[in-house]
């Protein structure tokens, strides 16, 4: 595989997105798509009222134009593209509506549960026509288990509604989400090198270089967000390149973080409804659990870049055992 192929393309959706978000952010503002703050999170989150929103929109369309100028076509090309941009519309969906119609809500649970199964059911569909393999290998282990497409299939549907939520709840602090979802690809990119998947390593540099330019502007402090649009879609980008790489069960170590995050709304809201309105964290998702027990933004930012490193070196350590 073209590994300069690979740096050309998070190069230009860098360049893309680096261009493309000073034009964004004046139209954002103008049209008062401005960011919504909850009144019990941390206070220092106040003075981000009104901040930008939807920068998502950048991520998402840099990285495609750069994934179909870049890869080859084929089946997995097709899976990726769906993933990415089918998720990503769901939450711009979800951002116009919140934001833009002025309905705090969104979409509904449910709303946002039938697109996500729409798209993970065409997902399923090309895989099917492709002739996927359904087998699973246990991270760490040379053990791999196959109990068929009926096992399989509903799995990686529950698998990509589970990442892209997670990856969502992981939005929250300036600057997170874009460098622990750049690590995750950067981890994947060189699996998918490994792997001989071309397709998924063009997919995963053209997100590093997307999310990496937002985050000149999403830097602490922020100048704009990228709302559901933009962590919706990369939660759809990492499942799709785990599935097609064929790594789905080793997003637990690469993504840990993610499923961190997940696991501590789900833990705060089953402790708030069986124990009399008692709460584990001060705040869910976690990081905002450590803002209010006093780390800085920066603190929490950048440890948890640091988890997100040390497990991308676990995970391409585990896969390049097993390859």
């Amino acid at each position: 595989m073209d590994f300069q192929l690979l740096l050309l393309a998070a190069a230009a959706s860098f360049i893309l997105s680096v261009i493309a978000m000073p034009i964004l952010i004046p139209v954002l503002r103008r049209i008062k798509f401005g960011q919504q703050v909850r009144n019990d999170g941390p206070q220092s989150h106040l003075k981000k009222a009104g901040t930008p929103t939807m920068g998502g929109i950048v991520i998402i369309l840099a990285a495609t134009v750069v994934f179909i100028k870049f890869s080859v076509i084929d089946t997995n090309f097709w899976v990726l593209l769906t993933a990415t941009v089918g998720f990503g519309l769901i939450g711009f969906l979800d951002d116009y509506i919140k934001i833009g119609l002025k309905r705090s809500l969104g979409l509904t649970a449910r709303q946002k549960l039938v697109g996500q199964l729409l798209f993970s059911a065409i997902i399923c569909f090309l895989l099917i026509h492709k002739g996927h393999s359904t087998a699973l290998s246990i991270p760490g282990m040379d053990v791999t288990f196959d109990w068929g497409p009926w096992f399989y299939y509903p799995f990686i549907v529950v698998m990509l509604l589970a990442i892209s939520n997670a990856v969502n709840f992981t939005d929250g602090v300036d600057g997170l989400l874009s460098g622990v979802s750049a690590i995750a690809f950067a981890a994947y990119a060189v699996i998918a090198i490994q792997m001989s998947s071309p397709a998924a390593a063009v997919c995963a540099a053209a997100m590093i270089g997307a999310v990496l330019g937002f985050l000149v502007f999403n830097a602490h402090p922020a100048k704009v967000f990228m709302g559901d649009m933009g962590s919706l879609g990369i939660g759809g980008a990492i499942g799709g390149i785990a599935i097609v790489t064929k790594n789905e069960l080793l997003f637990l170590i690469i993504g840990l973080v993610f499923v961190i995050e997940l696991l501590s709304v789900v833990i705060q809201v089953v402790s708030y409804k069986t124990r009399n309105g008692k709460r584990v964290f001060k705040m869910a998702p976690i990081h905002h659990h450590f803002e209010l027990s006093g780390w800085s933004e920066w603190r929490v930012v950048t440890t948890f870049w640091a988890v997100s490193l040390i497990l991308a070196v676990i995970g391409i350590y585990i896969s390049k055992g097993l390859s």
